[in-house]
């Protein structure tokens, strides 16, 4: 949507996979990367965890997570699924008939993790609900839940124990002609996980699901999955992600929008592109762009604005963004719109002013798009 061309410089060349759906998302081959969180509401509590779920679609997640632990959980899934807007993936561990019991229910997906699921048999039972449910599959494996046999034969969870790991699931899988599914490998670790997520992108064309698991508060989970997912992204690797965080679940899918933007790989709501204050500053920058995230937060339409409290680099970033405020002299600043010098305006109506011309060309742009879809 933005007025900048595309600089070969930034594309990303990304790694081939095969194409599955969860449900009716694709996920693989050339579909757009895929951002996913989990709730972490009581499932049981049906009103909580449909609301939860209904606020991470609002912000942008793809596909949502829900435990299922026991027997009242998978009922209870039932009804949340109906009442989702997106695909729902049922979180299966140690006991494989709540697997079943989730297919059955209508999840879209089934997460099991390859050690603690139980044997091959039972594997197979999960495959053939799955098959007969039209679930696809995801195959977590995890450094902090590894088989024993995979332990003691290498000592301790490492990058070639994930892979032998996952890898041994695929096959399984593979054996009872079942090929919708899809694989990670996560550690809390960034070196682990990135070597492992390496080595099993060489191994197989399935998609994969990147994640660097328990990576800990907002601010912490933050760099830890910025870093990890974004080197493996900048590389190819990828085609679903979740960044997890001791935080709401809402701020999990802002961070991995924000780290798929910042790699030019997904583009959703506006990217504040901002300075970080100093004394030259016409105007409060941070309070401004605080504000203006906060009221900006339901745009959906892609699109870039410069917030820049000085003229040293504010026509520059501007001549690069949708739309921009350069901080001036005597409380005006000047607006640019694609690119170019507009108007000027006070400071202390920029923020209102902003938003409006915001609104104004997202509604815009989402006209010309419905009116693209209806004349195709």
């Amino acid at each position: 949507m933005s007025h900048n061309p595309i600089r070969p410089w930034r594309n990303i060349e990304r790694r081939k996979s095969r194409q599955i759906m969860v449900g009716a998302v694709p996920v693989g081959g050339d579909a757009p990367i895929t951002v996913q969180t989990m709730t972490n509401t009581a499932t049981t509590d049906v009103a909580a965890t449909v609301a939860q779920v209904q606020a991470a679609a609002e912000a942008g997640a793809d596909i949502v997570r829900v435990s299922t632990p026991d027997e009242a959980s998978t009922r209870a899934l039932r009804q949340i699924v109906r009442e989702s807007p997106v695909p729902i993936v049922a979180d299966i561990h140690f006991h494989y008939r709540r697997a079943i019991e989730a297919a059955e229910a209508g999840a879209a997906c089934l997460r099991i993790n390859p050690g603690n699921i139980g044997s091959a048999e039972r594997v197979r039972e999960v495959i053939r609900a799955a098959k007969a449910n039209g679930c696809s599959i995801r195959i977590g494996v995890n450094a902090g839940s590894l088989e024993r046999h995979l332990l003691e034969k290498y000592a301790e969870p490492c990058p070639e124990a994930m892979v032998e790991s996952g890898l041994d699931h695929i096959r399984l899988l593979q054996d009872n002609d079942f090929h919708e599914f899809k694989i990670s490998c996560k550690a809390s670790d960034v070196f682990l996980a990135a070597a492992a997520y390496q080595s099993l992108a060489d191994a197989t064309d399935a998609p994969i699901h990147l994640g660097i698991t328990e990576a800990g508060a907002l601010m912490t989970g933050t760099v830890k999955s910025a870093i990890g997912l974004g080197n493996l992204l900048w590389m190819g690797i990828g085609d679903t992600i979740r960044v997890s965080l001791s935080a709401d679940p809402v701020e999990e899918v802002r961070v991995g929008y924000e780290i798929l933007k910042a790699l030019g790989l997904r583009h959703r709501g506006v990217n504040i592109i901002s300075c970080p204050s100093c004394a030259r500053q016409g105007f409060d920058v941070i309070r401004t762009v605080e504000a203006l995230e906060a009221r900006l937060s339901h745009i959906k339409t892609p699109m870039s604005l410069s917030i820049i409290g000085c003229v040293v680099n504010g026509p520059g970033e501007a001549l690069m963004t949708d739309m921009g405020f350069t901080g001036g002299g005597a409380g005006f600043g000047m607006v640019y719109v694609a690119g170019r010098q507009s108007h000027k305006m006070s400071n202390d109506r920029m923020i209102d002013h902003i938003v409006e011309l915001v609104e104004q060309r997202a509604a815009e742009i989402e006209a010309d798009a419905d009116q693209t879809r209806e004349s195709a």
